[in-house]
């Protein structure tokens, strides 16, 4: 158990690094992040959004971040598949790759629905947030070492990444509603 924790400690700092220096690019450019840079920062706030959810003894913490968690993952998949997937398919042709994307797109969406008829009380609860968890991993591994690489050069990754910010301040504003 102890390794396990350890490499929970390091990932976080990895992640904390690499968000500030993400920032500090993005305010030296004085531009709106790529659609990469987007989706790699949605996955650093989930990821450190399960860490809490892991960390938290309190059901009711618990709850509250199990709710954020799935707002954030519902938000997040919607934009991919409605605006970065499409474009994604089309700049590298692999079908493959987004085709499996979308399948644990429609996994993670179960569980989120599942969680979100939960109690933070109920058994499996906290089993339910921690398969999701993984699941999450999983996917983000798969994009950012797979797909995202994979874009350089062949997609407009700014002007996506625009449509993407807009798509997630709509829906935000739309959830605040």
């Amino acid at each position: 158990m102890a390794t396990k924790s350890k490499t929970k400690e390091t990932r976080a700092a990895e992640r904390k690094s690499a968000r500030s220096q993400n920032a500090k690019s993005k305010s030296e450019r004085g531009a709106a992040p790529n659609a990469v840079e987007l989706l790699e920062q949605d996955h650093r706030e989930v990821e450190d959004l399960f860490e809490e959810f892991e960390k938290a003894r309190d059901k009711k913490r618990k709850g509250e971040l199990a709710t954020k968690i799935c707002m954030e993952l519902t938000i997040h998949a919607r934009i991919e598949e409605e605006a970065f997937y499409p474009r994604a398919r089309q700049a590298t042709k692999d079908d493959d790759l987004i085709d499996e994307s979308l399948v644990e797109h429609a996994n993670v969406k179960r569980m989120v629905a599942e969680i979100e008829e939960m109690d933070p009380g109920d058994d499996l609860f906290d089993a339910k947030v921690r398969v999701l968890s993984e699941m999450v991993q999983h996917h983000v591994k798969e994009e950012e070492e797979e797909l995202f690489p994979e874009l350089k050069g062949k997609m407009d990754l700014e002007a996506v990444g625009k449509e993407l910010a807009r798509k997630k301040e709509n829906m935000l504003a739309e959830l605040q509603e």
